[in-house]
């Protein structure tokens, strides 16, 4: 019970510091870490899956043998194990930083300032914003908050929650890595093959959760859970498919269609296509506070989970 306790306090201390604080100007761990993940890609390169996975495995093995190596050299003090969690906590999560700017863009298009916008909307995603007008950008935000709900949010929590620091700092890592390399571009499509998929795994279960805590927390939970399930597998992606689903019914709106990511032009399927109207500008904000509802739930959630299941483990 005292090693769930602490890392209790730890994680709810790290979420408030990033409510109260977000991230570093500079010098950010994630960024440390993804310098670090250029140079091995540097280092180990060729065009085959074999050299990708060895590269996930350096990358991600190492980030959870960090973590593991720094929770038990403080385990047998619980004011820096608790410091420990809250400090690794702080540096995974990244609401307050997705929350200022979702704000920011929106800011700009309520503003009818669509070139400040389109400046802007490279911080949050990687669209072409040349591509967009400003509708497409209200609706890339919208779908960039509800995804990095589950990536920046709920997946980290989930498996802190599941194994601690370095479960925290190794999600961290996979979602890093597939935002590295994963993509399908030419260098990368055989390269990043190995961390997109484990991506994918590891990002299935806080995808869930993330779906579930919407249509709870959100305007329409009926709504949620009908797009959720009429939806979701219609998106090319098995985890942002149920999040932009069940976002898109719990604020009424309609999600997904023609998109551009460096050059390359998708037609996706709409989201709650059948009931949601076009993206505004001001759903920007409702999609930010949606975002906050989810992930402090998830905390309570996950928080709950690890103390249920350890208590049954006794």
């Amino acid at each position: 019970m005292g090693a769930d306790r602490t890392y209790a306090y730890g994680a709810a201390a790290g979420v408030l510091g990033d409510l109260l604080l977000g991230d570093p100007r500079r010098g950010h761990p994630v960024a440390v870490f993804g310098r670090a993940a250029g140079a091995v890609e540097r280092a180990l390169w060729h065009d085959h899956r074999g050299w990708g996975a060895l590269h996930t495995a350096v990358c991600a093995g190492g980030a959870v043998a960090l973590g593991a190596l720094a929770a038990r050299a403080v385990r047998p003090r619980r004011t820096a194990s608790t410091a420990l969690t809250a400090a690794a906590t702080w540096a995974v999560v990244g609401g307050t930083s997705l929350a200022r700017e979702a704000r920011a863009i929106g800011r700009a298009l309520e503003a009818g300032d669509v070139e400040a916008a389109r400046a802007r909307l490279p911080h949050l995603c990687g669209r072409d914003p040349q591509a967009l007008d400003a509708d497409g950008i209200a609706r890339a935000v919208v779908e960039s908050v509800a995804e990095n709900t589950s990536d920046a949010v709920v997946g980290a929590l989930v498996w802190g929650a599941v194994a601690g620091v370095p479960g925290l700092l190794g999600f961290r890592a996979v979602n890093t890595l597939d935002a590295m390399v994963g993509h399908k571009s030419p260098r990368h499509r055989r390269y990043g093959w190995a961390s997109a998929r484990l991506d994918d795994v590891a990002g299935w279960p806080g995808a869930r959760l993330t779906a579930a805590l919407a249509a709870v927390a959100g305007p329409d939970p009926r709504g949620a859970l009908r797009a959720w399930r009429a939806d979701a597998h219609r998106h090319p992606s098995p985890n942002a498919g149920p999040v932009e689903a069940s976002f898109a019914g719990a604020l009424g709106v309609r999600l997904g269609g023609t998109l551009s990511y460096g050059g390359r032009v998708e037609h996706r399927p709409p989201l709650n296509g059948a009931t949601g109207r076009p993206v505004r500008a001001t759903d920007i904000d409702r999609a930010v506070r949606l975002s906050r509802r989810v992930g402090l739930l998830a905390l309570g959630t996950t928080l709950g989970a690890r103390a249920l299941l350890k208590g049954r483990g006794k």
